[in-house]
């Protein structure tokens, strides 16, 4: 999300509920890719029940683009009972076809749900607002990652 003086220097990663509401956010450094900040964003994932108990840490559905279509993530997911709608990517597809029937079944994907990926679009471009969000001032990604949960909390605010 934006750039800094030094360049592209760190992404945003961000789970949102279905009101694009921010539920968690991560800074991560600008070379690495969006695929590892999955597990790190679903272990930071805590929802506060309205009734007594524990807070939810499972969420019911996992709406991502092509980049955390990997077989790793879908176990994952599918082990903590979590339904996905996630693209396939052309090449793991080729990749699958070609292996056989080693290669398992094609992945389920419901394009009309996946749709709604845009909420979280949303949020990114609500986020980009903030000029020094935008633009990426600040030195140290402490730093930053305090603006981006500042305007994660504004954003609370202003949706009910």
């Amino acid at each position: 999300m934006g750039r800094s003086r030094g360049g592209l220097t760190t992404k945003t990663h961000a789970l949102v509920d279905g009101k694009g509401r921010p539920l968690v956010v991560l800074v991560s450094p600008g070379q690495a890719g969006d695929s590892p900040a999955l597990p790190k964003l679903l272990a930071e994932l805590r929802v506060a029940r309205k009734g007594p108990g524990r807070p939810r840490t499972t969420p019911e559905l996992l709406r991502g683009d092509k980049a955390y279509s990997s077989r790793g993530h879908r176990a994952m997911l599918r082990a903590r009972g979590i339904k996905t709608v996630i693209p396939e990517p052309a090449d793991q597809a080729g990749h699958r076809r070609r292996r056989g029937s080693r290669g398992g079944r094609p992945v389920s994907h419901d394009s009309e749900d996946y749709k709604n990926r845009n909420v979280v679009e949303r949020f990114f471009n609500r986020m980009k607002n903030w000029r020094g969000l935008a633009t990426r001032y600040d030195k140290h990604a402490v730093v930053y990652r305090g603006g981006v949960v500042l305007a994660a909390i504004l954003d609370w605010l202003k949706r009910p």
